[in-house]
């Protein structure tokens, strides 16, 4: 017999760090200045790639499209968060959680995707440079992107449909500062062993295979790179690629932590800093690490900013 509930789509709770009062006012002010900082550095990457000839090439093409993902991953739970932060009640509709459900997992899944293509470009570059322009293609760059859009939809429509369809009958506070998919299944009152076992396959084609096929590329592009006898070939070869190394490292070190990690109370507390880091975090360094590790972009911002302020005077 199933669970027979009398209201399954009531307000959910997202208790977060209710039990942290102290905490919630600090967090407040780190989460929104932090937001206004992703807005800002991903603007300006999207901006700055668009204008500048030099950085209209398939490896900006790519980060345009990680710092688009990363503003719309962000605005997809973060004011909802701030509300929570400030209101006592830290209620959300179920079509408001059902939303950033949807949301929330397309953006997270796409991004797992656009950083294996990202890796795949360097490896191109890198190992066989002679052909990365025909290999990386305008329209294979494009067709990567749709593909990664794509698959992260897919995933979503799967995993989040299957999640809303467990009923929450009275359990309807969520122990998280998100409506997340392991957050959500902890909280139904049915067999939730088919949504387990559907996240376990989901984590690893989208979170073990891409850091798996991310490795690999990078231990080419190592071996490659070594055999240059040039010390300057080298670290320019490298510094490619340090910038998004770096990047996958955030973020695949935070979401690992968060869909692999063993089902404890100690672990589910963490799991919650996981969360805001690679929400809140993650989108804002991102920006900062192209930025000061790459002298392209650097250039290429200092370059916009002195023509934009030579026109206004």
């Amino acid at each position: 017999m199933g669970t027979v509930c009398n209201d399954t789509h009531g307000d959910f709770i997202l208790r977060g760090f209710s039990d942290k009062p102290y905490l919630e006012k600090i967090l407040f002010g780190v989460i929104l200045v932090f937001y206004c900082l992703t807005l800002a550095g991903n603007t300006i990457i999207i901006f700055v790639s668009l204008k500048e000839p030099k950085l209209q090439i398939p490896m900006y093409f790519f980060l345009s499209n990680l710092s688009l993902l990363d503003i719309c991953f962000t605005s997809s739970c973060v004011p909802q968060m701030l509300v929570n932060l400030r209101s006592p009640k830290k209620t959300i509709t179920y079509s408001g959680c059902a939303t950033q459900l949807y949301i929330f997992l397309w953006l997270g899944a796409t991004e797992c995707v656009l950083l294996v293509v990202m890796a795949v470009d360097r490896y191109v570059a890198v190992c066989h440079p002679l052909r990365y322009v025909t290999v990386m293609h305008p329209k294979v760059c494009l067709q990567l992107a749709v593909l990664a859009w794509g698959s992260g939809l897919i995933q979503s429509l799967i995993q989040s449909t299957a999640t809303l369809r467990l009923p929450f009958c009275s359990q309807r506070v969520v122990d998280n500062i998100v409506c997340e998919v392991p957050a959500l299944i902890q909280l139904s009152s049915a067999d939730t062993t088919y949504n387990e076992v559907q996240m376990s396959i989901a984590s690893v084609i989208l979170l073990v295979l891409p850091l798996a096929i991310i490795l690999s590329s990078y231990g080419a592009i190592v071996k490659s790179v070594l055999k240059i006898k040039s010390p300057a070939g080298q670290k320019k070869a490298f510094g490619t690629c340090t910038s998004h190394l770096l990047v996958v490292s955030l973020f695949y070190g935070t979401v690992t932590g968060v869909y692999l990690q063993p089902k404890t109370h100690y672990a589910h507390e963490q799991g919650k800093f996981l969360t805001l880091f690679y929400t809140v975090i993650t989108p804002t360094l991102n920006p900062l690490i192209y930025t000061l590790k790459n002298k392209e972009v650097k250039e290429a911002v200092i370059r916009l900013w002195w023509k934009t302020w030579i026109s206004q005077r």
